[in-house]
């Protein structure tokens, strides 16, 4: 099991406003699982609750075998490390080399000395480069990132993801700031790394025809509850219009 969640609910403002609500989801290591719903539905809180960055409220989340609640120091950062988390601003350091960057992903392998002088050991640079490879970003390793188109600084986000050698990688939206052609080929690549290293990937993701095209299983939240879980096929008209209708009070919040 690589993610399981039982009445999982985050409240915001004393418990008026509910981010997620009675969620409980079940997901076997090695999916690939597109999440989708409006913004606000309840998708990046998902998300990070996983990964701890937004601990959850109430109910129970078990990650990688370990109930997330109950994780602090060392045991928190033990699970992050194996969680690779890709964002839609790339969150690259600019003035940084590809390789600068890349390497990030390794800081939770590397003594602290190391880790604070930037030096790193030849088996870690070995890693960044097949992660870069990977990703069809070879020979760029010495670039600037500021220098890179925004697909490009995406994919140096994916190989700064991959060397942490994680076995669930979170994507929240990582395609919102590219072209359609550009998107497609970000979830391509998404899919050939959950398809050729068993990772479990979970995308949060806007355009829907991508979803169905390459998920083999699609999650969708609407206020912060889970409308939806199965197939692509079986994602009927019927069930988009419920997922994605705007009543009056959410535009009255828009």
């Amino acid at each position: 099991m690589s993610i399981l969640a039982k009445n999982l609910s985050k409240s915001f403002d004393g418990g008026k406003t509910y981010a997620l609500q009675e969620v409980d989801l079940e997901i076997q290591q090695g999916e690939f699982i597109a999440i989708i719903g409006l913004s606000g539905a309840g998708k990046s809180t998902f998300l990070r609750a996983i990964n701890a960055t937004n601990a959850p409220g109430s109910g129970s989340l078990q990650v990688l075998g370990k109930e997330v609640t109950q994780l602090r120091g060392k045991q928190l950062v033990g699970l992050r490390k194996q969680i690779g988390f890709i964002f839609q601003q790339f969150n690259l350091v600019k003035s940084l080399t590809v390789m600068q960057n890349v390497l990030v992903g390794r800081l939770a392998y590397v003594p602290l000395w190391r880790s604070l002088l930037g030096f790193f050991a030849e088996k870690d640079v070995s890693i960044a480069k097949r992660a870069l490879d990977s990703v069809g970003l070879e020979g760029r390793y010495h670039e600037r990132a500021r220098n890179l188109s925004g697909g490009q600084q995406q994919r140096v986000a994916i190989a700064r993801a991959l060397v942490q050698e994680p076995k669930i990688i979170l994507a929240d939206e990582p395609m919102a700031s590219l072209d359609p052609k550009l998107s497609e080929v970000v979830i391509q690549m998404l899919e050939r790394i959950n398809r050729e290293q068993n990772i479990t990937v979970l995308v949060n993701i806007h355009v829907l025809s991508l979803a169905k095209k390459y998920a083999k299983r699609m999650i969708a939240f609407r206020k912060g509850r889970v409308v939806f879980d199965g197939t692509p096929e079986q994602l009927t008209e019927a069930k988009i219009d419920e997922i994605y209708h705007v009543d009056q009070a959410m535009m009255e919040k828009l």
